[in-house]
């Protein structure tokens, strides 16, 4: 999203139209270890899950209207998010994935288990948007020759598309999500910097009762460790204020006001979507060990899988890019169970950072019935994290 972009989003004009795709360089903004926060491990070039050769990432942010909500026309703060693994081809990825708390969706997981491979894109959207973003994957793969060894006119997709509920901000029983912003999100996917906060399918979502969405981190393995990469995006939207832990501070209970101000109360729940790339060659079982770990990042931000949560983690490798095959037998390579502890740890430690990058790049914005998210203010931030001596300056 650009500057202007954000500007709209957090003032909200009139009744001005973003409708932005993320094609351009990310934006300047301040990072949580911009703000002096300490993290384990070190992270790659961009501290992005983009950092895993070949994987790029797209947006559409939907951005329309303000005041009484209508359904069916808005306010609109919505979006999708396309994570594509092996970029603008078709190129089968061994995958695992592993569910928290099962109050979400994440299509396409039936097949994962079955058949071990992430066959296209992630897809991550509001809750009643899933249909059609899974929809529109299946077309686009067909109109851009990406079905691989199937018949042009005989074959079958199970895309994966996983979301997370923003119904605070935006209209979303007015079906908002249409084709043409799946397409724009997959034709504008690019590797290197790439935005976070208020963008593609975090638009509208909070974290811990601060304005949250999308965030991203890795981690580089040493050459001891294989010198693997390790990406990690999040769609962040879960939390009670109280359990927000950062750096191993609470600094929830540090921020106790800009609290959500909204024309009704939600109870316990929301969710988060967290996908999970490396170049490390795992198999399928060892996939779903990696994402078996990723809730122990959750918990260390405060997240707890809630009643009403959907957490639900995908994980997938870029190695081994000649396994699938439908003619022959093959050969594929894999880290020793001995050797996979580094990539646990590099899984926990991105997912972490992810959610509090989310958290630190979002912006305060106005949706729906006037209901405002906060976003977290960097200055109290810092305050907090130096009364716990997690920070000195």
């Amino acid at each position: 999203m650009n500057r202007l972009s954000s500007i709209i989003a957090v003032a909200l004009l009139g009744c001005t139209t973003v409708v932005s795709v993320d094609s351009a360089p990310a934006a300047a903004k301040d990072r949580a270890r911009d703000l002096g926060i300490p993290f384990v491990g070190t992270p790659g070039p961009n501290n992005a899950i983009t950092d895993v050769a070949g994987v790029t990432v797209g947006y559409s942010t939907i951005i329309e209207g303000s005041g009484k909500i209508e359904v069916g026309k808005g306010p609109v703060r919505t979006g999708v998010t396309a994570i594509l693994p092996r970029g603008k081809k078709f190129g089968p990825s061994f995958a695992g994935w592993y569910t928290l708390n099962g109050n979400g969706e994440m299509t396409g997981t039936t097949w994962i288990d079955e058949s071990g491979f992430l066959e296209g894109p992630v897809m991550i959207t509001n809750t009643h948007s899933v249909g059609v973003v899974r929809d529109a994957v299946i077309s686009w793969e067909a109109e851009n020759d990406l079905v691989g060894p199937h018949f042009r006119d005989l074959y079958w997709r199970l895309p994966v598309v996983a979301e997370t509920w923003d119904g605070i901000l935006n209209d979303i029983n007015g079906m908002h999500v249409k084709k043409e912003h799946v397409y724009a999100a997959l034709d504008g996917a690019k590797s290197g910097p790439i935005d976070e906060g208020n963008v593609g399918g975090g638009t509208g979502m909070n974290l811990f009762n601060f304005k949250g969405g999308t965030g991203t981190a890795s981690r580089k393995l040493t050459a001891e460790e294989g010198g693997y990469t390790v990406g990690v995006l999040v769609q962040g939207n879960f939390g009670s204020r109280a359990d927000l832990t950062i750096a191993g501070a609470p600094v929830g209970k540090e921020i106790v006001d800009l609290l959500p101000d909204v024309s009704w109360k939600r109870g316990e729940g929301g969710s988060i979507i967290v996908v999970v790339a490396t170049d490390a060659p795992l198999l399928p079982h060892q996939l779903k060990r990696i994402a078996r770990r990723i809730p122990l990042g959750l918990a260390k931000t405060g997240g707890y899988g809630g009643n009403g949560s959907g957490d639900i983690f995908i994980a997938f490798s870029t190695a081994n890019p000649e396994a699938f095959n439908q003619e022959t037998n093959t050969k594929v390579e894999m880290v020793s169970n001995d050797k996979i502890g580094p990539l646990f740890h590099a899984t926990v430690d991105g997912t972490e950072e992810a959610i509090i990058n989310a958290m630190v790049a979002a912006e305060t914005m106005k949706g729906r019935d006037d209901n405002v998210s906060f976003a977290i203010p960097h200055d109290r931030l810092k305050e907090a994290l130096k009364k716990y001596n997690r920070i000195s300056q």
